[in-house]
């Protein structure tokens, strides 16, 4: 009993610090929000249109901003006071939210609008990203990163799980407009926490190189350190060809399964519960496996978790390869992640986190669009399914061929 109270503890031990605890909760009522509005215009873009491609392609422009902004961000929050420069972003991703209520509210909402405000979404998103992860790393010690990390995924999957399920239960009482809304509140919740948090994060300092100075300098360590390129080159491909069944679940739920809005809502929270389960489990599973064990494990099942998944006749099927889906994706980007910023000096952190995000937004971008315009010409199933195989025979055969190549990921 005592041993069991100790491992929770420990899966939970980053939390012991006041301004993580703080921007933990503050990030999970934001994600809450933002997973309603993710379901409400899924949804409502699938309904509207009937193509995967469309239904792809808008959820693909949430992160093409990334592709120019992702290393500025990263500059920029290494630069400036992060909390000031996060409540800036945050306050545009609320006026955001908040027009999207009142075009839904007045029947003035369409699929340009919602493409357009995707658009904008992505770019502030690109930019909170890098800062949030900076600030995270800022006020947790060493040996609490890799735990602070797995509960920052468990805060995000935990939106997966909540949002949904009230996003379904809005939708059915108050409609879009109403899911809409409560997005836009969940902002303030983020604004509230940066400013309780003001007297422990310690500022990073402007530095005197050049912006553009700086972002190249962070790529140059990117490039030259091993660990950190491979774990980079790998987030790509899980962006490319597994990340897609994110933007793609409604398609999966209306299109194959013949389901609703509450499908795509059980699906996503079945994805969700599998994650935040991982991430409370991930401290035992270093302690069994080791963090380069349980990456290179976590990696190689996650192709095959998400085949199962495009694969499965039913929708209790679908569910169940969904919990297992979630919860070695969640530990597959977490480990990848700590790589990255175990191996980066203070100063450089948010750059890297920015790149991080731009790969696996670039790949994820690509993967999602153009998977959903081969299923409409060629099958939901086989494209989908072909894709998760095709990362797991990658894995795999670098795994038989350069074994010693991965040792650069221990950290």
């Amino acid at each position: 009993m005592a041993s069991s109270l100790l491992s929770r503890a420990s899966s939970l031990r980053a939390l012991s610090h006041r301004d993580f605890a703080w921007l933990w909760t503050g990030m999970l009522v934001s994600n809450i929000g933002t997973w309603m509005e993710t379901v409400a215009l899924g949804v409502y873009v699938t309904e509207v249109t009937g193509k995967a491609g469309w239904t792809g392609g808008v959820a693909a422009l949430a992160h093409l901003p990334s592709l120019l902004l992702a290393p500025l961000g990263g500059a920029l929050a290494d630069r400036f006071d992060r909390r000031s420069f996060m409540a800036v972003c945050v306050c545009l991703q609320g006026l955001l939210a908040a027009l999207l209520t009142v075009l839904a509210a007045t029947g003035n909402l369409t699929v340009p609008w919602v493409a357009a405000i995707s658009l904008l979404n992505g770019a502030l998103n690109t930019l909170v990203i890098p800062c949030a992860t900076a600030l995270t790393v800022a006020v947790v010690p060493s040996e609490d990163l890799h735990n602070a990390l797995s509960l920052d995924s468990a805060q995000f999957n935990l939106g997966r799980i909540i949002g949904p399920v009230v996003a379904a239960l809005v939708l059915t009482k108050a409609g879009i407009a109403g899911a809409l809304f409560l997005n836009t509140l969940s902002f303030l919740a983020v604004l509230l926490v940066l400013s309780r948090m003001s007297g422990a994060v310690q500022t990073v300092l402007p530095k005197r190189e050049a912006l553009w100075a700086g972002i190249l300098r962070g790529m140059k360590l990117a490039w030259e350190d091993p660990g950190i390129a491979l774990a980079l080159g790998t987030s790509f491909f899980v962006g490319l060809l597994i990340s897609p069944f994110v933007g793609l679940v409604p398609v999966f739920a209306l299109k194959v399964m013949g389901g609703d809005a509450a499908t795509t809502s059980l699906l996503l929270t079945a994805q969700g519960t599998g994650a935040v389960l991982a991430a409370f489990g991930t401290g035992a599973l270093v302690a069994r496996m080791g963090r380069r064990g349980m990456l290179e494990a976590s990696v190689l099942l996650v192709g095959l978790c998400s085949a199962l998944f495009w694969l499965s006749p039913t929708l209790p099927a679908a569910l169940v390869a969904m919990f297992f889906l979630g919860g070695v994706y969640l530990l597959a980007f977490t480990g990848l992640k700590t790589v990255c910023q175990a191996r980066t000096p203070p100063e450089l952190q948010a750059r890297v986190s920015s790149l991080f995000l731009l790969l696996v937004n670039l790949g994820y971008m690509v993967g999602v669009w153009g998977l959903g315009m081969l299923s409409d010409r060629l099958g939901v199933r086989p494209i989908t399914a072909g894709a998760a195989l095709l990362f797991f025979g990658i894995v795999a055969l670098t795994r038989a061929l350069r074994p010693r190549g991965l040792a650069a990921l221990g950290t």
